[in-house]
């Protein structure tokens, strides 16, 4: 197991997001433990999560985050660490998908991973007091009334499913819930919409993606890049708003204009495939999904409001609507 401790999250002026997180707020130092093995029978390849948070504060909020195809716990460091910076705690897990585990499209095991990856999450979450005594006796600082889950792509899917949405089956027919009563709130970035207009690759390797928002009861925010073209759908960018549209309130929807499927780089610093790299869009994506689970928890709704009022005065760059 390794321990690091990693330097303030910062950003030059001119990069802030509009929510406009003061510097005390941003300016904590952050702690990060790795690998954490949580108990997970059956899986084949051991479950191991990283734990972010700050280093000091008490009642802190946690975020789950699941991660997109063929990344791992090692990923997503410009989100997590800012999530961090602003007082939450953050586990990430390595899904079976994780290009380390080396299973690709064309494994037997890929058809269900889908299913492992929501079982991944459920893992944490049913083991979450073990993994915060190992993470440094986190235990008595974590609040466990405002846990949120949070995912990009498909990790936005797997998130989607502890939300309260399924999965049709290839006659049309919703799946299993798998929602989680620990789960307070979330957030989906790039989530992918509804299966009727899959594109033949989607329909050969991944059935599943046939999402049922109906069912997704739990606050969340859902964010989109205008610019999203995705190979897994005939539909343009609008395609990924299916969450927000389709799905009951309450509901918020955040439309970055120029944003691509990588969102400025969500996933590292100049990482090969972001498409749109942008520091100050990626600290927007972090800082809106913040603000908003900080307004869900009732921990403070001053940073989503301003957020909100400022959506007005971005010259059309980004949006938000509310539902």
């Amino acid at each position: 197991m390794s321990l690091n401790q990693l330097s303030p999250t910062q950003l030059s002026p001119t990069q802030l997001s509009p929510t406009q997180l003061s510097p005390t707020q941003l300016d904590r130092r952050i702690v990060a433990v790795k690998p954490i093995t949580v108990p997970s029978p059956d899986r084949g390849i051991d479950l191991q999560v990283k734990v972010t948070a700050p280093m000091s504060g008490e009642d802190l909020p946690v975020i789950v985050f699941s991660h997109g195809n063929a990344w791992s716990l090692d990923g997503y460091e410009p989100l997590v660490d800012r999530w961090a910076a602003a007082g939450f705690v953050v586990v990430q897990p390595t899904h079976l998908d994780s290009r380390r585990n080396g299973i690709g499209f064309d494994d037997p095991r890929f058809a269900t991973i889908w299913r492992v990856r929501v079982a991944d999450l459920h893992a944490i979450l049913d083991s979450l007091d073990d993994i915060l005594v190992q993470a440094g006796g986190l235990e008595a600082r974590v609040d466990r009334e405002r846990i949120a889950v949070v995912g990009h792509s498909w990790g936005a899917q797997t998130a989607g499913a502890l939300l309260g949405a399924r999965v049709f089956d290839a006659d049309g027919v919703p799946g299993e819930d798998f929602s989680h009563p620990a789960v307070a709130a979330g957030a989906l970035i790039a989530a992918t919409g509804t299966g009727d207009t899959l594109t033949p690759f989607a329909v050969e390797h991944l059935p599943f993606m046939r999402p049922d928002f109906s069912t997704m009861t739990t606050p969340a925010l859902i964010i989109v890049g205008g610019k999203d073209q995705s190979r897994m759908s005939t539909r343009g960018p609008e395609w990924f708003t299916d969450a927000y549209h389709l799905s009951p309130s309450p509901k918020s929807l955040l439309t970055i204009a120029e944003g691509e499927h990588t969102l400025g780089g969500v996933a590292g610093e100049a990482v090969a495939e972001t498409t749109d790299e942008d520091p100050a869009r990626v600290a927007l994506v972090a800082d809106a999904i913040s603000a908003y689970l900080l307004d869900a928890f009732k921990l403070s709704g001053t940073e989503w409001t301003a957020l909100d009022g400022d959506a007005g005065a971005s010259d059309g760059t980004w949006a938000i609507d509310s539902k």
